[in-house]
């Protein structure tokens, strides 16, 4: 009889740190890939290398494709993000601040690339925003991926990059 307590009291513990894991772990892991991608500076692309086996800051990329990364943070108001048009596939996503894939758009459906205000769920929409999309998190990461198998095509891919735009519209207002 002794030992019930004991068991129940271990096994109390141990759901609950199974719960907080659960809970922590994505986003432990997403704050390090914001603070990587983001570095100093929120709110911009970065064009990552072509990747190679020993350019892998994120899990698994593919050789295949040229990958742009803003890390975004509302902090300060909404954020305009843009995809330049790319000839071949390519795709635009938004990653939450729990690791959440939230919003995805790629070249089957906005053929001539894609524009987006990103704001803060619930947070009072700007005047004249034609597309705007609401983030589950003040702070995460939107991805770029163009395919770009060839060292060619990677740099057709860099000089498109460059038309891209990640920033906030209080930024580009003033």
């Amino acid at each position: 009889m002794g030992w019930d307590k004991y068991v129940f009291g271990a096994l109390l513990i141990a759901a609950v740190t199974h719960i907080a894991c659960i809970y922590a772990a994505p986003r432990l892991m997403m704050n390090v890939a914001i603070e990587r991608v983001g570095g100093e500076s929120y709110n911009s692309w970065r064009l990552a290398e072509r990747v190679s086996p020993a350019s892998r800051q994120i899990v698994r990329p593919s050789p295949d494709f040229a990958y742009s990364a803003c890390a975004y943070d509302l902090s300060a108001g909404p954020v305009t993000i843009s995809a330049a048009p790319w000839s071949s596939y390519w795709s635009l996503s938004l990653y939450a601040a729990n690791s959440d894939n939230y919003y995805v758009i790629d070249d089957r459906e906005a053929e001539y690339g894609a524009g987006l205000t990103l704001i803060r769920r619930g947070a009072r929409r700007p005047d004249g925003a034609a597309m705007i999309v609401e983030s589950p998190s003040e702070r995460g990461i939107a991805l770029i991926r163009r395919l770009a198998p060839s060292p060619a095509e990677y740099r057709a891919a860099a000089e498109t990059a460059r038309r891209d735009v990640c920033a906030s519209l209080a930024s580009l207002a003033g």
